[in-house]
Order: structure tokens, then C-alpha cells, then sequence
């Protein structure tokens, strides 16, 4: 990539560094102050998306981010073919970044509880308790919390203050104070105890130490960061599904012979072997051969596409039927598959992650507390109280003031609700989710596996006068069943369902394009298109002509069978709507959502498949891009709209929407798109799915408010001085398990029956 360029271009950084929401919206900031740069940076992604022109090169955008005391880098290249071998082993590092974290996350906890202990109950106060409690929260607090402690000083740096400002100025102040208390004061006395006087006294906080704050403070606020960092490792897992879709290996023909080659040496104009069952390598052209392809992963047509000589063809999609040679048309980042990759990582990247509330708030809550605190310290000193007593008073305005409840509030919320989902068969990826639940008005629903269980399906059978429906699907059944054809399968397995077990045909012809011929129990059997009875001399009689007719227009495939000259029966084959399709859109109108039907099937399938389940608004015939437009369409129009999908074709409309909700049923990719996932495939869990995520926001929204009126109401006690250390600590520890028990109520949440 060229570094400076005289017109508008456009360049993605990969940041590292950012700890909040507010770190996302410094860097943007930053950029956007450059003269011709645009630039927007998402939190959950860790990119910077970025449009420069004139004399601004990309080492200059990545100084500029550097400068904001973060990292950048323009990120590897996505490959158009999945990585293999040692490549593969990114994904496991990418996976191991979490382990710095996770150690200090186990350091804090396995050392911090027997801090609290001790502190909090004083039967467990022994001799020397105190200052076995020094050396084990002196690790927590240093190595531990350190991360806190360095984007504090980065932040100060640049005038800033944020949350880490504030866990590492009280945790440091506790800390610190305690040090002071226990050298100095006389806190380190032997056999010292600290009860629980609940009295408002004046104290000069000799005697006080607040290490057990300082310990507990830095373990829940690293166990909210390591929940959230490891939701946002999952954002790139999408474009890893999409490419793993992909063929690895293909079959080309040279110079007469075939040789086997990795899918990533393969190039436009040469000739490759597909044989049935196996995946289409690339985009290309058929030159030699007929089958049926299915490609309703990358399209929702349910039904297989029959393709010959000049039919162009799509990488990543499965020949269901016979021999096809196939010319490379397109490779590479130039395939299709590559090119919906693109969009879903260009959809992620546009989609501004919501800001978590603790951290909108802090922007104006941190700078009060600490300006508090120093007033605290100037006016106790101005008024003669001794510098011991005014230092106590601000130590304990930082103390009171520090977030142990507020770092609680979103995690253990987010733990309860995700771990109840889980339950019932909903996964919910992390707390920037749950905002978009409750703005969303109108709920996209995708046709193929989503409404309808995708798969093809035997729906009626239409008999000539004096045939016998039972004989139809024997004799028609068993001539399906030699077939490879997915419609061939669907009317095999019907008829093995309603009549049991189907004779062996004597003789058995596949007719590419038309269907199929043989002979069963001595009877001359043509089954598949009209076109095929008519090469016999046989026409549909009037009854079999309307119900031919009845069938297409409702959007299924009519299959025509006949035997011993002589036209018997119309068999409509479709993609059957699920049981519980029409009762999960009356629930989602319930939540005030207006349901909407896309689909790539063409508009007599989708129109018919709305009606049964009773949506009214339907769009159809559409390709995997114009779904992403129709979101964008429905997004302008004023609308937050919620997607539900399961496939491939879905991926990049799943992550544009503002919620996406994948069937656990579908593709890694579209699972991996959304923001919640339906494990059952059960369209009616995307109600429940709605319904929890707003209760778990609900909950985050009340715990948060209890954690800052805890804060609001001690604040001034703390300030004035009156306020006893165990006064402080028992607010705390009621503060976080008010929390806590507030979060574990969701644990009553209930699956509508």
C-alpha cells in the first residue's frame, strides 16, 4: 500500500492499548484534528478506520496515534483462502493474548480474598494480621493492578481522566495510606483489631488501614476486564468462518492429467474438476457437464440451481449432482466469497460500539471525585485539623469514591443474564449488545432456515383419476432414492415416511436437466419435469396441469410422474415453513417490533411463506450485498433494526444491523456476525433472546444506579470528615452484594411458554 497519495484514500489500523470506550473517542478525536483525515475508531473491534487526503501518509496517522499515548498498525492482509499448517496457529496466539490478563486476574483473586477476610471479620484477626495482609495485597496493587496504573499516567499525560484514573488514584491512596498507617501510625501495633463501630466520628486515621479495599477494588474490576476482553476477541471470527467456507484443495486439469493443488495456487482460466458432493473450488465458468449446484449458503435459493455448458458458477458452493469441469473466472480476493468477507468486516468496522455507562459517566464523575478529594484536603488543612486528619478525610472521599460496585455492576449482570441464556439456548456476545435491544423497532427475518427449516421437502401429492396415492410414492420414491438431486432426496425421503420401505428399481437412467427413468416392479417409470413426459408423447391431464400450475405459483417445484404411458400423479416439493415460525412473529410484535421477510428466493416463495406466518411486509430476490443495502435502506428510514439469519449470505446483514441474531442451526460465519446467538433454531427463542437481553439492561441500568447513589450519598460524610473506616467498608461490601444480588435475580428469567 502506498504511503501518501494525492487524492482521498483510505487505510484501517489495527489499535492496541485501549481500556475503555473513552480511549476510542481520544484517538478519534486526535486523528480527525489532521488536516483532510476522517477518521472513526471502534472499541470492540480495536480498528481506526481511516479516510486521508493530501500530504498525510499513514505513518504520519500512525505517529499521531502513538503520540495519543497507543499503539497502531496497519493489520496483515485477509487471505482469500483459509490459512493451513503453521499459518493456522495465529488464531491460538490471537486466543493466548488474553493470558497477561488472565494472570493477573488469578494473582488478585487468589490473594485478595484472604485480605477481605481478615479485614472483615474480626475473629480472623490475629496478632500480625495486618501485616500479613501488607504482603499479600502489596502484589495485587502493584503487579495486579498494574495495567490500571499505567493508563492512568498515560491519560494524565494528555489531561485526561477516565475510570483507570480513578481505580488507580484510590486504590494507590488506600494503598499508600495503609503503608503510612502501619510504619508511621499505629496501625502497626501487635494485636491490633478493627471492629465494626457503625458511629460517625471524626478520625485521624492513624490506626486505620484500607488494604482490604485496595486488594478487593483491583480483583473485581480486573474480572469485569477479562469477561469484556474476551468477548472482543471474538470480533474477527467472523471473516475466519467466511474463508473457512472455502475449498482448500482443488483438481485441476493440465495438460490432460489431473493434478491436486492447494485452492491458493489456483488461477483465472484454468480448468478444474468438480465432482458431486464436492465444493465448487472458485468462481467460475461450466465448460463441461450438468448438475445441480447448492448454493443457498451463499444465496437462500433453497432450491439446487441447475447448471450445463456457459452457466456460471460460485466458489464455496456444493455440486449436488454430476461431473462438472469448471473455468476459473474469478480468484482470490476476487471471488465472490472473498468479496462478502470484505463486507462483513467493513459492516463490524461502521458499527459504532455502544459506550459502556460507567464509562460515559466517569468522564464527568472521576474529575468531580478528585477535585473533591483535593478541596477536602485544603479545607481540613485550612481550618487547622492537622494534616493527618485532613489527609484522612481526602483518602477517604478516593476510597468511597472508588468503583467496586460500579465494577461490578456490568459484569456479574452480564455473567448471570449470558449464563441464563445459555440455558435456554441463547448466547449473548458481550455488553455493547444490550443497548441495541432496547432502541430496535423492526426485526428483519431471514427466509431460508430461519422461517423455514431449509431443507426441501415433500408438501402434497396431486393423483390422476383411479391412482392410488400409496403406489405414487412407491414407484416414485423408489426411482428418487438412486438420485444424488436434494429434490430427488426430499420426494424419496417423503415417501419412505408415508409408505415405508420402497422397492429397488430394476433399472435406473438419470436425465441431466429433466430427472430421472427406470423400471420398478416391472413398471415403466418417468419421474421429474413435464418436459421429460412430453420427450415420452405423455401430456399432464387438465387436473395435474391446474395443480402443476397452483404449485409454481405458490413458489414450489412441481414434479410430474408418470409410468406405463401414462401421466399419474404432480408432487409439490418446497422448502416447509417451521411449526413454530407464525407464533414466534406474533411475539416479536409483542415487543413492539415489525417483522420483515428477506430473502435471495424469488418473490412467489417468499410472498407465500409470509402469509402463512403473517408478515406483511415481505423483499425478495435479493443478493448478498443488496441485503446489506436493504438494512442500510431500513437504517436511514430512521429504523433500528434487528436481523435475524442463518446463513452465509447473512453474515455481512448481521453485523450491519444494530443487533443481529444467528441460528445456532447456521453457518459459523453468520453466528459469528451476530450479536446473539439462537442455539435451538427456534425462531421464537429470538423473542425470548430480546426479552433477556433488555431484562440484563435493565439490570446493568439499576445496578449502576445504586452504585452511584452509594457513592453520592457517602461522598459528603466522607468529606465532612465523619465518616468511620468500617463505615466505609461495610457501604462497600453492601454496595457489591446489592449488586450482586440485583444480577442474580436473573436468574428467574422464564422462556415465554
Amino acid at each position: 500500500m502506498a504511503t501518501t497519495v494525492p487524492d482521498t484514500a483510505e487505510v484501517e489500523l489495527a489499535i492496541g492499548g485501549m481500556t475503555c470506550a473513552s480511549c476510542a473517542a481520544r484517538i478519534e478525536k486526535k486523528l480527525n484534528r489532521m488536516d483532510g483525515v476522517t477518521a472513526t475508531v471502534n472499541y470492540a473491534t480495536e480498528k481506526a478506520k481511516v479516510s486521508y487526503t493530501g500530504d498525510v501518509s499513514v505513518p504520519e496517522l500512525i505517529a499521531t496515534v502513538e503520540a495519543t499515548g497507543y499503539t497502531a498498525r496497519e493489520p496483515e492482509p485477509v487471505r482469500a483462502e483459509p490459512a493451513s499448517g503453521p499459518e493456522a496457529g495465529g488464531e491460538a496466539e490471537e486466543a493466548d493474548g488474553l493470558r497477561p490478563l488472565r494472570q493477573r486476574l488469578v494473582t488478585a483473586v487468589v490473594l485478595a480474598v484472604p485480605v477481605i477476610a481478615t479485614a472483615m471479620v474480626p475473629a480472623l484477626q490475629f496478632e500480625y494480621w495486618q501485616w500479613l495482609s501488607l504482603t499479600l495485597a502489596a502484589p495485587v496493587v502493584t503487579y495486579a493492578a498494574w495495567p490500571f496504573h499505567k493508563a492512568a499516567f498515560t491519560n494524565a499525560r494528555h489531561g485526561a481522566a477516565t475510570m483507570d484514573t480513578l481505580i488507580s488514584v484510590g486504590t494507590l491512596a488506600a494503598f499508600l495510606w495503609s503503608l503510612w498507617a502501619l510504619f508511621f501510625g499505629t496501625a502497626g501495633t501487635p494485636g491490633m483489631t478493627h471492629p465494626f463501630e457503625l458511629t460517625i466520628a471524626r478520625s485521624d486515621g492513624a490506626g486505620n488501614i484500607y488494604l482490604e479495599a485496595a486488594a478487593g477494588v483491583t480483583a473485581f474490576i480486573l474480572a469485569g476486564r477479562y469477561f469484556e476482553a474476551r468477548s472482543k476477541r471474538k470480533a474477527g471470527a467472523a471473516l475466519r468462518a467466511l474463508l473457512e467456507l472455502g475449498a482448500k484443495d482443488v483438481t485441476v486439469l493440465r495438460g490432460g492429467r489431473e493434478e491436486q493443488i492447494p485452492v491458493g495456487e489456483l488461477k483465472a482460466g484454468d480448468r478444474f474438476l468438480v465432482r458431486p458432493g464436492e465444493k465448487i473450488a472458485t468462481d467460475g465458468t461450466v465448460v463441461e457437464g450438468t448438475s445441480a449446484v447448492d448454493a443457498s449458503m451463499l444465496t437462500g435459493e433453497s432450491v439446487p440451481v441447475e447448471v450445463g455448458i456457459g452457466d456460471a458458477v460460485t466458489g464455496a458452493t456444493v455440486n449436488a449432482g454430476g461431473r462438472l469441469v469448471v473455468e476459473a473466472t474469478r480468484v482470490g480476493a476476487d471471488t465472490q466469497l472473498a468479496r462478502m468477507a470484505k463486507l462483513v468486516e467493513d459492516a463490524q468496522n461502521g458499527k459504532a460500539a455502544a459506550q459502556r455507562l460507567a464509562d460515559r459517566i466517569s468522564g464527568v464523575f472521576v474529575p468531580v471525585v478528585i477535585a473533591l478529594a483535593l478541596g477536602t484536603l485544603g479545607f481540613w488543612l485550612g481550618n487547622g485539623a492537622g494534616l493527618t486528619a485532613a489527609f484522612t478525610a481526602a483518602v477517604a472521599v478516593l476510597i468511597i469514591a472508588c468503583p467496586c460496585a460500579l465494577g461490578l455492576a456490568t459484569p456479574t449482570a452480564l455473567m448471570v443474564g449470558t449464563g441464563r441464556g445459555a440455558q435456554l439456548g441463547i448466547l449473548i456476545k458481550g455488553p455493547e449488545v444490550l443497548e441495541s435491544t432496547r432502541r430496535v423497532d423492526t426485526v428483519v427475518l431471514d427466509k431460508t432456515g430461519t422461517v423455514t427449516t431449509g431443507r426441501m421437502t415433500l408438501l402434497a401429492v396431486h393423483t390422476a383419476g383411479g391412482t392410488d396415492e400409496d403406489e405414487v410414492l412407491r414407484l416414485a420414491g423408489a426411482l428418487e432414492h438412486a438420485s444424488e438431486h436434494p429434490i430427488a432426496q426430499a420426494v424419496a425421503a417423503g415417501a419412505a415416511d408415508r409408505v415405508g420401505a420402497l422397492p429397488v428399481p430394476e433399472d435406473f437412467a438419470n436425465v441431466p436437466g429433466l430427472g430421472v427413468q427406470g423400471v420398478v416392479e416391472g413398471h415403466a417409470v418417468l419421474v421429474g419435469r413435464e418436459k421429460l413426459l412430453r420427450e415420452w408423447a405423455m401430456d399432464l391431464p387438465a387436473g395435474l396441469a391446474r395443480a402443476k400450475a397452483g404449485a409454481e405459483a405458490a413458489g414450489r417445484t412441481a414434479v410430474a410422474v408418470a409410468w406405463d404411458g401414462e401421466a399419474r400423479a404432480v408432487l409439490e416439493v418446497a422448502d416447509a415453513v417451521k411449526d413454530t415460525s407464525a407464533e414466534a412473529v406474533t411475539r416479536l410484535r409483542a415487543l413492539g417490533l415489525t417483522p420483515v421477510l428477506l430473502t435471495g428466493d424469488n418473490r412467489a416463495v417468499a410472498e407465500a411463506v409470509a402469509a402463512e406466518v403473517g408478515i406483511d411486509e415481505v423483499i425478495a430476490e435479493v443478493m448478498p450485498q443488496d441485503k446489506v443495502d436493504v438494512v442500510k435502506r431500513l437504517q436511514g428510514e430512521g429504523r433500528s433494526v434487528a436481523m435475524v439469519g442463518d446463513g452465509v449470505n447473512d453474515a455481512a446483514a448481521l453485523a450491519q444491523a444494530d443487533l443481529g441474531l444467528a441460528m445456532g442451526t447456521g453457518t459459523d460465519a453468520a453466528i459469528e456476525a451476530g450479536d446473539l446467538t439462537l442455539v435451538r433454531g427456534d425462531l421464537r427463542a429470538a423473542a425470548d433472546a430480546i426479552r433477556l437481553a433488555r431484562k440484563t439492561l435493565g439490570t446493568i441500568k439499576s445496578n449502576l444506579f445504586w452504585a452511584f447513589a452509594y457513592n453520592v450519598a457517602a461522598l459528603p460524610l466522607a468529606a465532612a470528615g465523619l465518616l468511620n473506616p468500617m463505615i466505609a467498608g461495610a457501604a462497600m461490601a453492601f454496595s457489591s452484594v446489592f449488586v450482586v444480588g440485583n444480577s442474580l435475580r436473573l436468574r428467574g428469567f422464564r422462556a415465554a411458554s
